[in-house]
């Protein structure tokens, strides 16, 4: 790695907040959070508020200060920071993050194919005639499996996100995120005024946002709270650490974290905003719009937009606004995981080109079976995602290393003009430790799975897209080889460098 490469940095603060929330805004934004918030409402959304500050943001505030501090990738950075024993944690956070990467672009691949689909609907009045939800869980379906297009898609969003960072973090990584940002939040204001100057839209909103006391004590919306703030705002991925690692040297830690967290979290309001006015706009009655919202469709993005926008003027294209909107959430994401991998191969001193050449080889071979196959998709997806939490884990575990106390000093306070109470840090780093626990195993034993173990034959059932073997399965492997090789990733990534 030459010297000029090691000393990339962010331009500014802004720099730097850009590219936190390209990394944090992502389809999960307009995919998940809308489906969550139309089946518990404001209960959710309360929650969800409330472990951004106990989960997400303590977890965000600890991995940035690691990057910072290291101006290395997660291996490196790790490993310093929690101790030369345990860089197979680091490796774990790569291999996890990697995992999600290689089946990200896929999702930016359905993406520009619904962009595909709004085309057809402006330009063939037939395929319009006959739209419904019929034809487009048909469409869906079709493109997500067995589908060569889908396939090619991922390969030109893994070439174009490899592209586009190949020129380095200034050029590369923080202009794309200072026109994509922007650019994305316009859109979805767009399809949100839309939505709620339809007739009913309003009602949506009132829906979204109104508070039902019982759910306070079911179980399933604590966990759905959580689970949606971990992954939405990217805590434990690794990504804020190593944007981190860019940033300059008086870098204020606590407000880049506090703008980003929240500015995700306003980004899903708005979103949810969009699509929930939206069922109310086409359902047939409030009772039906209800009922939808309260199925948890995980298809609603993909099957009530389009209808909704078929319904008013113009609305196809408004629909290809939408669609626009969600690839470009999706590859913002995209990017900050693809630096991700090229800043791993650069801490292995690969230059930057060889680095980038290699990163895209890997997205696009590994990502082949997501592209190619739901099921496939499905189960990477079930078993990194959870493995985020993990991943979460070891990052708290690497404050405990040096002490709460002293790690809040030395690593987050030392250049913040915001400086959290002691005492509020303190507290999150000891409670998260049982909330992750116990969030790992209540999801493990929800039954997802008929046969989450063994197969009827007695067999070990690690092909099972939801089983829990595939999950400990594929833990299991990065862990042994994490630390089979644990001295040779510090000799690499440490003692190297």
């Amino acid at each position: 790695m030459t010297k000029q490469e090691n000393k990339q940095q962010f331009s500014s603060k802004w720099g730097v907040i850009l590219a936190s929330l390209g990394m944090a805004i992502g389809a999960g934004n307009l995919w998940r959070f809308p489906r969550l918030a139309g089946q518990y409402g404001g209960t959710f959304i309360i929650l969800w508020f409330l472990f951004l500050f106990v989960w997400s943001i303590p977890i965000l505030l600890s991995e940035f200060s690691i990057g910072k501090k290291y101006k290395s990738g997660v291996i490196s950075a790790f490993a310093q920071a929690a101790g030369k024993k345990y860089s197979w944690m680091g490796f774990f956070i790569t291999i996890c993050t990697l995992g999600i990467t290689f089946y990200y672009s896929v999702v930016t691949a359905w993406g520009l194919s619904y962009v595909g689909l709004s085309f057809d609907l402006i330009n063939e009045p037939q395929v319009l005639k006959g739209l419904s939800q019929g034809y487009l869980e048909s469409y869906w379906e079709n493109i997500s499996t067995g589908n060569l297009k889908t396939v090619g898609l991922h390969i030109f969003c893994v070439l174009v996100a490899v592209v586009m960072l190949f020129r380095g973090i200034q050029q590369g990584l923080e202009r794309v995120n200072r026109i994509l940002i922007p650019t994305l939040l316009t859109l979805i204001l767009l399809v949100a005024a839309v939505a709620l100057s339809t007739e009913n839209g309003p009602k949506g909103l009132s829906y979204m946002f109104a508070i039902n006391p019982d759910l306070f004590f079911d179980s399933k919306v604590w966990i759905e709270a959580v689970t949606q703030s971990a992954w939405s705002t990217g805590a434990g991925w690794g990504l804020m650490l190593t944007i981190a690692s860019y940033s300059r040297e008086k870098e204020d830690v606590t407000f880049n974290i506090l703008v980003s967290g929240i500015g995700n979290n306003i980004a899903s309001i708005i979103a949810g905003v969009a699509i929930l006015p939206s069922v109310f706009a086409i359902a047939g009655s409030d009772e039906q719009a209800i009922s939808f919202l309260q199925s948890g469709n995980t298809a609603l993005t993909f099957t009530i937009i389009p209808l909704l926008f078929a319904k008013i003027p113009y609305g196809e294209f408004f629909g290809m606004v939408f669609f626009i909107a969600f690839a470009m959430a999706a590859f913002s994401s995209l990017i900050s995981m693809t630096e991700l991998c090229i800043r791993t191969f650069t801490d292995l001193k690969f230059n930057r080109k060889k680095a980038s050449i290699i990163s895209a080889i890997l997205c696009m071979v590994m990502g082949f079976p997501s592209a190619y196959s739901l099921d496939f998709f499905s189960n990477q997806d079930w078993v990194w995602g959870l493995g985020l939490l993990i991943s979460g884990l070891f990052i708290v575990f690497a404050v405990h290393q040096n002490g709460v106390e002293t790690f809040k000093s030395e690593y987050i306070d030392k250049d913040s003009s915001i400086k959290l109470p002691n005492w509020m840090y303190k507290l999150t780093m000891f409670i998260n430790i049982p909330i992750g626990l116990f969030l790992i195993w209540w999801w493990m034993s929800q039954g997802y799975s008929n046969e989450p173990w063994f197969t009827e034959e007695g067999d070990w059932n690690v092909f099972d897209v939801y089983s829990n073997a595939t999950i400990i399965t594929q833990w299991g492997l990065v862990f042994l080889i994490g630390l089979l090789i644990n001295k040779w990733l510090y000799k690499k990534f440490v003692d190297a460098n």
